[in-house]
């Protein structure tokens, strides 16, 4: 290969998350740690292993919590196997509006993002009410496998 050729190789780029997932064997997983269960991302809060049996490979019992419904998940796979692990991210937004129950939310670099729900729990109301008093908010969102949520809240610091 010339030097021009080398400096001439095309890279195709992909999107950032691209991979919504990525595998992780069974026994590598933690506590804590975020796991797919049923095609859902999930937080494990639980998991155990039982000893090998006659012909076998050891399983690993999995209990872990959607992170987006709360809903309780199981499942047990052989530890050998690879698991799907979300690529999960968490990013602070400022709070410009609630509209329609959607948030209207600013990235640092001043993108405006306005496809998060506002949430039906009582974070929710809290936002709701923390906004409606006037205070300046920052959102915390989690996002993985296509879906976003906010998460928690709290009040931006004053003055820059």
């Amino acid at each position: 290969m010339s030097d021009d050729e080398k400096h001439n190789q095309t890279f195709e780029q992909t999107a950032s998350g691209a991979s919504l997932t990525f595998p992780m064997q069974c026994s590598a997983l933690r506590k804590n740690g975020h796991v797919v269960i049923k095609g859902r991302p999930c937080k494990i809060v639980d998991m155990s292993t039982s000893k090998t049996g006659k012909h076998g490979h050891a399983k690993v019992h999995l209990v872990a919590i959607d992170i987006f419904t709360g809903k309780k998940l199981e499942d047990i796979s052989p530890s050998t196997h690879n698991m799907d692990v979300p690529n999960v991210t968490r990013t602070e937004y400022q709070l410009v509006n609630i509209d329609d129950g959607f948030l209207n939310l600013m990235l640092q670099d001043g993108t405006p993002k306005d496809d998060v729900k506002l949430p039906e729990s009582d974070l929710g109301k809290e936002i709701q009410a923390a906004f409606d008093e006037g205070k300046d908010l920052l959102v915390t969102a989690v996002s993985a496998m296509g879906e976003e949520q906010a998460i928690s809240f709290k009040e931006a610091p004053k003055g820059n």
